[in-house]
């Protein structure tokens, strides 16, 4: 299967400086980055072993990285605002 990879700067490349600066700054944003960053290896881990898509808990992961996707681009929206 061929797998997607979801790091921060390949998702927000406009924000790459942001990313960089807001990690050392602000250490919330940090974690959620630590965060996405684990969820994310276990997620492209997981893609890379064919399993079935239907996969409740492996769906619930994607939805629980969305949300920290969320969360982070709107702290790198307030920032370069």
């Amino acid at each position: 299967m061929n797998v997607d990879h979801h790091d921060l700067h390949h998702e927000f490349p406009q924000h790459s400086g942001a990313i960089h600066g807001l990690k050392q700054s602000n250490h919330h944003f940090a974690r959620l980055c630590d965060e996405y960053h684990a969820l994310t290896s276990k997620i492209e881990a997981l893609e890379g072993r064919d399993l079935p898509l239907g996969d409740v808990a492996f769906e619930e992961m994607k939805k629980q990285r969305l949300r920290l996707k969320d969360d982070l681009y709107r702290m790198l929206q307030s920032e370069v605002a």
